[in-house]
């Protein structure tokens, strides 16, 4: 379409006609041809400065910063020593530029390179796709005592999975308690994946090959972001606040005894915001369709039965989930066509927001200037609109 815009004959007057037909900006067309007939911008190469050393004297100087005397000192000290000794072959910026033309400035030290750690980006649609499984610490009966808390998390239905409680942090009981919940919950080969932070159980080899050995993806977080495991975090939250959760535990049955309780009113009872106010049972063995039909129901009738109450529309129950994210993509932007007919993205419209209305009485008894002043960035925000 952009082409066949351009290739009309200027002075025709036919451009708006064609551009109104279109859907194109007359403005775009007139940019696109003064581009196609401008001639080609060509670079010409940059000649060296005629103050620059040449082949042969940057050769001599590479020569002298390579033999055994100055191989292992810094340009600045073989200057000097260069000066003391009566010689001048350039200055130390300039020895700087041979060294780095040929590979030979490094950090002497050996850094450490962090590599770039990939975003992990994981989609659950139904349950037992994704889990998300993280350690959590219960204060013991001593300063400096400690229960550590497993929790093994569906991230669709926030049901919790697998949970147990510990003395420390092992792999081997992570093996048994993550074992445990695939067979119970019959999830097939190749389905489930699971994730979790880069904490020593959850990156050690046995938990690698178990999870090898059963088919499951395994996924884990950037290090040092939180944000990367965001339900396991947000449970404990949960789990913490409490009313009942105390600051002590007196012993590691004490803590089993409420954790027991804790998680039959979590997956049973709580309605979790995250789930269109559900429980956590009810998404995880199908229930959410019935239970969103019976609640829209029941709003159906109070509706019915009083109309004038609900102002904007017909009351509707929270949604059902649907899908469940770490980390969701970005939105990719609304791609448009430019001038020469390459997609571009779509530029920002500017919403022009109109000046709320004086009343009368602040009008009459106001400053004259300052009303006619309101008065005109009114009428020129209209304009623009």
């Amino acid at each position: 379409m952009m082409q066949a815009a351009i290739a009309l004959p200027p002075g025709s007057g036919l451009m708006a006609g064609a551009c109104a037909a279109l859907g194109l900006a007359r403005t775009s067309v007139y940019r696109a041809r003064t581009r196609l007939l401008r001639a080609p911008y060509s670079k010409s190469a940059r000649l060296p400065p005629p103050r620059a050393l040449g082949p042969g004297e940057r050769s001599r100087v590479l020569d002298v910063l390579r033999t055994p005397r100055f191989v292992d000192l810094a340009p600045a000290e073989i200057y000097a020593t260069l000066l003391d000794e009566g010689v001048y072959l350039c200055s130390i910026r300039t020895m700087y530029r041979i060294l780095a033309e040929n590979g030979e400035v490094r950090e002497r030290r050996d850094q450490l390179r962090h590599p770039v750690y990939q975003k992990p980006e994981l989609l659950a649609e139904a349950p037992n796709q994704v889990w998300s499984w993280d350690i959590t610490k219960l204060m013991g009966p001593a300063k400096w005592s400690y229960f550590y808390l497993y929790v093994i998390l569906d991230i669709f239905s926030r049901r919790v999975v697998g949970w147990c409680v510990a003395d420390a942090e092992n792999t081997v009981l992570f093996k048994a308690l993550f074992d445990d919940a695939f067979v119970k919950h019959d999830v097939p080969p190749g389905q489930l994946t699971l994730h979790a932070d880069r904490g020593g159980p959850m990156m050690a080899k046995p938990a690698a090959f178990l999870l090898a050995d059963l088919g499951v993806t395994k996924s884990h977080s950037r290090p040092h972001t939180s944000n990367d495991n965001p339900f396991s975090e947000a449970h404990f939250k949960t789990l913490k606040y409490q009313p009942e959760f105390p600051k002590r535990f007196g012993c590691i049955e004490d803590a089993r005894a409420f954790c027991r309780r804790f998680f039959t009113w979590y997956n049973q009872d709580h309605h979790h915001i995250g789930i269109g106010l559900m429980t956590p049972d009810q998404v995880h063995y199908g229930q959410a369709n019935v239970v969103h039909a019976a609640r829209q129901d029941v709003l159906t009738q109070a509706y019915q039965a009083n109309p004038e109450r609900f102002v904007s529309s017909a009351p509707k129950p929270p949604a059902k989930p649907t899908a469940t994210w770490i980390n969701p993509p970005p939105p990719k932007p609304r791609l448009l066509m430019d001038a020469t007919g390459a997609a571009a993205e779509a530029p920002l419209r500017r919403r022009v927001t109109r000046l709320p209305a004086v009343s009368p009485g602040i009008a009459a008894t106001g400053n004259g200037e300052r009303q006619g002043a309101s008065g005109a960035l009114e009428a020129t925000l209209l304009e623009q609109k």
